[in-house]
């Protein structure tokens, strides 16, 4: 499979695009990255448009303190909100982008994002279209850490990545990164699961006693 149709085939929008279109598209570089490669830096000059076919990419903000934040991960068949929005301002990247897992991505140069935008009207709509979702998820990120209790969050998210087995593999300092808080906070409530026969913790693991339990505190 050539690169334009690896790039292409998994996005339904970009399967329909005219000639004009694939000819932006056929600007894309790939790329292969190995995980833990940075990808973008906060400072960096935005100059390409990022499409992932395959891996993952973690977001993340980091404050004057080194303290970390997920903001969001660009997926297989994802694009970077960020991204989108630093070249559509014309601003350097406010956050970090590092891979998870090995990466086959596409980079579309500044040119071609900006022909894109004029000159393709199923470029233009799926780029809106990726915006648009991701900056949904990104919003209602900020409004969980703003509104939502620690307790409440925690649960939900060790439910939502234990998923059907009874042990998460975490730290704490991990699991505090996911959730925008301190260690300290995500082992003192953690320690709370515990004293209520919850959960069962050991280093860098998380043992299910009562799932319902956590399931139930997930949803309150």
């Amino acid at each position: 499979m050539n690169d334009i149709r690896q790039l292409t085939q998994p996005f339904s929008l970009l399967q329909q695009l005219d000639e004009a279109g694939l000819a932006i598209l056929s600007q894309a570089k790939r790329v292969d990255l190995p995980a833990g490669q940075v990808v973008f830096q906060q400072g960096n000059v935005c100059d390409h448009f990022i499409i992932v076919t395959s891996g993952t990419v973690k977001v993340l903000g980091r404050n004057a303190n080194g303290r970390e934040l997920i903001l969001y991960r660009i997926e297989h068949q994802g694009t970077c909100v960020l991204t989108t929005s630093c070249l559509l301002g014309g601003e350097a990247y406010p956050a970090e982008g590092i891979t998870e897992t090995a990466v086959t991505a596409f980079l579309l140069p500044l040119s071609g994002f900006q022909r894109a935008m004029t000159d393709s009207t199923g470029l233009r709509q799926f780029i809106f279209d990726s915006y648009g979702e991701r900056l949904a998820k990104l919003i209602t990120l900020v409004q969980e850490i703003a509104f939502e209790r620690i307790e409440t969050r925690l649960a939900r998210y060790l439910i939502e990545q234990v998923g059907p087995s009874s042990v998460l593999l975490r730290s704490h300092q991990e699991i505090a990164d996911e959730l925008g808080t301190a260690r300290e906070v995500v082992s003192r409530q953690l320690k709370l699961f515990e004293q209520k026969e919850w959960l069962a913790l050991s280093r860098n693991q998380v043992l299910f006693l009562n799932k319902s339990a956590v399931r139930n505190a997930a949803r309150s």
